[in-house]
């Protein structure tokens, strides 16, 4: 069989096309843009024994295929359309799906163990290319559903790591759909970089460093007191003491931020007192915060 004929569609329907299609693998040659379109390829061995890499099936055309119970390990398949594909109970693990088209792909039971889903799935690549906006909305609108179904099917598998991610991706797409300047597309936008929608704890981590930095730096230059003296960058000072002086103000910077409050450094008035509170109301949701994705993320 020549590759015009796989690509043109001739042996989608063919009786004998599971063996035909073994049989073109086993010979080692490239399969690319074939098109199987409906084809039953219940049960098919697409697996390259004794080899490290997988088999080439690339930018084909897979549109409603019946891959159930198929063994697929290691198959490259990036590129190619497996738009309502059935792989129920099929062996995924290694298994190549970058850039491929998985609207209402079936994976109900497959083995999707280290399968390399690529950095975006493909309708979120045509959304970010599109010129009008309402295409680009549609594409959105297709590529949260993609990526819900393949959180829901790694929850299933236990693929958590997995499924957080794809969670995050679901809830950016999402996100995309709000109208550009909308407050709710503001404070999504704000949840993702803070926490990445709970999936991401070392962002609080952070996050927190960041706010303390900043407010040691505020006190250093606004002044606290600490029994009775001013402590505050002083440019008669030589760095050493300035210095110390910074540290005190990281100290209670950290102190404030925990709301721990011990009461051997205090901030001065006006602006200090000012900062003081701002961390502490930051420091106090920001632990909160933590503590739910924390505990989200390792009852998993």
């Amino acid at each position: 069989m020549t590759d015009e004929e796989w690509q043109n569609g001739e042996m989608a329907e063919h009786g004998n096309i599971k063996v035909l299609l073994e049989q073109r693998a086993s010979s080692g040659e490239p399969m690319s843009k074939f098109s199987l379109v409906k084809a039953n390829l219940s049960g098919i061995n697409l697996v390259k024994k004794t080899s490290k890499t997988g088999y080439q099936l690339t930018d084909s055309d897979l549109y409603r295929a019946d891959l159930t119970d198929a063994h697929c390990f290691k198959l490259d398949l990036s590129g190619s359309s497996l738009m309502k594909a059935d792989f129920s109970f099929a062996n995924l693990h290694c298994a190549n799906l970058s850039n491929c088209n998985l609207l209402g792909a079936v994976f109900k039971g497959a083995k999707l163990e280290n399968v390399t889903w690529g950095e975006q799935i493909m309708q979120e690549q045509q959304a970010a290319e599109a010129q009008d906006l309402a295409v680009a909305k549609d594409y959105y609108e297709q590529a949260e559903e993609v990526y819900r179904n393949l959180r829901m099917v790694t929850e299933k598998q236990g693929l958590f790591e997995q499924a957080g991610q794809f969670f995050q991706n679901e809830m950016a797409m999402r996100r995309m759909q709000m109208p550009l300047f909308s407050l709710h597309r503001l404070i999504s936008k704000f949840v993702d970089l803070f926490c990445g929608y709970g999936e991401r704890p070392s962002r609080v981590v952070a996050f927190t460093l960041v706010v303390i930095g900043v407010f040691s730096i505020l006190f250093f230059y606004s002044g606290i007191q600490s029994s009775g003296q001013t402590i505050a960058f002083d440019s008669s000072l030589g760095v050493s003491e300035n210095f110390k002086y910074y540290l005190n103000s990281l100290y209670f910077s950290v102190v404030t931020y925990t709301t721990l409050g011990y009461g051997d450094i205090s901030p001065t008035l006006g602006l200090s007192r000012f900062f003081a509170a701002v961390e502490a109301l930051i420091g106090g949701f920001t632990l909160a915060l933590f503590v739910v994705v924390f505990v989200k993320k390792m009852t998993r």
